[in-house]
């Protein structure tokens, strides 16, 4: 495990750097963030309860910045937060040994840097689909045990999602993937909680890097669209992170 010296000297400004990304596009960053501990090779047991604490603190800015803007929708919000704080929760209750875990996290990662590579230079349509409230709540179930199970907010796959459905305009999307991943972080961390588990040493200061770069970025993303660019490198940054996951467990 990395000790507070080397948290605060690497670990510290990467999670500045993927909370700033990441809240641009309303994310509360934790794939990022299981990315950095991946790739730094802090312990199994501390990833998922850092990654889901971290994405509570941005995820909130991210709403706040979001909302003040009216890039929301409770319609669409509601029935999918139905679904997906129980399954969160529960999700949150399985501990997974590390055998399975990393290749689980491995792929996680590597199906999100696809969807933000794909969502890069995406141009959404003008006009929006009425989404039926059943399919709603049952992605929210599938979103929310998926979030639990992998301390990952869910986000990164919801915001693909509705764009490729046109449920809702982009920044409207940002501003709901905010709350879905805020609620979602909230039941699967107290999930976590009631069962063992190991804070990382350095998490105060990988706390406070993440509100840091969280204001930064959805400030910036909450007035314009993210940098396609940095979008794609932090996509290539998660494949490496998936695939040393995926060969370490």
């Amino acid at each position: 495990m990395l000790d507070i010296f080397s948290a605060s000297s690497l670990i510290v400004p990467l999670i500045f750097f993927a909370a700033t990304l990441y809240a641009s596009v309303g994310h509360g960053g934790a794939s990022g963030y299981l990315a950095v501990m991946a790739l730094l090779s802090v312990a199994p047991e501390s990833m998922r309860p850092a990654a889901l604490t971290l994405n509570v603190l941005v995820s909130s800015i991210a709403l706040y910045k979001f909302y003040r803007v009216k890039a929301f929708s409770w319609q669409l919000l509601l029935p999918i937060i139905a679904g997906s704080i129980p399954f969160a929760f529960v999700g949150g209750l399985i501990s997974l040994p590390s055998a399975i875990y990393k290749p689980v996290v491995g792929i996680v990662l590597m199906i999100a840097a696809w969807q933000i590579f794909v969502r890069a230079k995406h141009i959404p349509a003008k006009s929006q689909q009425e989404p039926a409230k059943a399919a709603l709540v049952g992605m929210g179930a599938g979103l929310g045990l998926l979030s639990g199970l992998t301390g990952v907010g869910g986000g990164i796959f919801l915001s693909p999602i509705l764009i490729l459905m046109n449920w809702a305009e982009t920044k409207t999307i940002s501003g709901v993937a905010s709350a879905f991943i805020l609620v979602n972080s909230i039941s699967g961390l107290a999930g976590v909680l009631t069962q063992n588990y190991v804070l990382p040493e350095g998490l105060v200061f990988w706390a406070l890097a993440a509100v840091a770069g969280g204001f930064i970025g959805a400030e910036y993303g909450s007035r314009r669209l993210a940098n396609p660019t940095i979008r794609q490198l932090l996509a290539l940054v998660l494949v490496v992170a998936g695939i040393k996951m995926i060969l370490t467990a």
